[in-house]
């Protein structure tokens, strides 16, 4: 007798999950099982980088009135950006390599702010998209570039960390060169100047004449030219004659043997 008691209970809660699935059923969208969504509740976090945020950039470049503007981007603009580089630091630890966190985070937040103008919601654009990706990646290039000065520089405050490379590249370079050594570099740098000079005098195509106006430019301009190599220096001559590598190749193989000839009877004449 007990036993089908059980037996009738337990058709009994399998009618009742039946019924119970196919109510999942129904609310499920596409009618799978096991997939029916929940409502969540409203966590009551509130959005530092929102439409409202969008909208205040959008109207901030639009915006001909100085005090307008300057609401616009110290109420709602800068709050946002300032967040937004708080979670980019923090995330990607980019503050190791900096003097100060502060210092980090303030030029991140001025070179959002200078790129505002930039910013076209007309195409569709999201600005917290756009303006994550421009601050990530102007802290991923300063981050590099700190590394880098990091690497190059030595600092005389901790002699003890130095390793023998480091002591031999002090040795070398910082010193002050005497005043003899000076003027020579001086002169040797005049002479090149005035083969190259010669050169121009006898260069027969238009290409050589631009290709040799190039050099000079460099030569004259050297200390303000902020990166020097071999790849430096021809895409300056790219960049002021306009001619092809080819062209700039070529050129350059007639120019050198003028300058060797040139150099020749120069030292002979000396």
């Amino acid at each position: 007798m007990a036993n089908k008691n059980d037996n009738a209970r337990r058709k009994q809660e399998k009618k009742v999950l039946t019924q119970e699935e196919t109510l999942i059923i129904q609310q499920t969208p596409g009618g799978v099982p096991g997939k029916s969504k929940t409502k969540r509740k409203a966590s009551g976090v509130k959005l530092y980088f929102h439409s409202g945020t969008q909208d205040a950039i959008v109207a901030y470049q639009t915006e001909l009135d100085k005090r307008e503007r300057d609401r616009l981007y110290v109420a709602e603009i800068m709050p946002a950006f300032e967040k937004l580089v708080e979670n980019l630091i923090n995330i990607h630890k980019f503050v190791s390599t900096h003097d100060t966190y502060d210092n980090l985070k303030n030029d991140c937040i001025n070179f959002l702010f200078e790129t505002i103008s930039k910013f076209d919601g007309a195409r569709g654009t999201n600005a917290f998209s756009y303006f994550n990706v421009v601050a990530k990646n102007w802290l991923i290039v300063k981050t590099k570039q700190r590394a880098q000065n990091i690497r190059r520089n030595i600092s005389l405050d901790d002699p003890s960390a130095m390793n023998s490379n480091e002591f031999h590249i002090i040795e070398e370079y910082c010193t002050v060169p005497s005043q003899e050594e000076a003027l020579e570099k001086y002169l040797h740098a005049q002479n090149i100047i005035q083969i190259l000079y010669d050169i121009r005098d006898v260069s027969k195509t238009e290409n050589e004449l631009m290709c040799i106006n190039s050099i000079i430019t460099i030569f004259e301009n050297i200390n303000d030219l902020d990166l020097l190599n071999k790849s430096a220096v021809l895409l300056y001559m790219r960049e002021l004659t306009g001619l092809s590598p080819k062209q700039l190749t070529s050129t350059i193989m007639m120019i050198k043997k003028q300058y060797k000839r040139f150099k020749f009877d120069f030292e002979n004449i000396k």
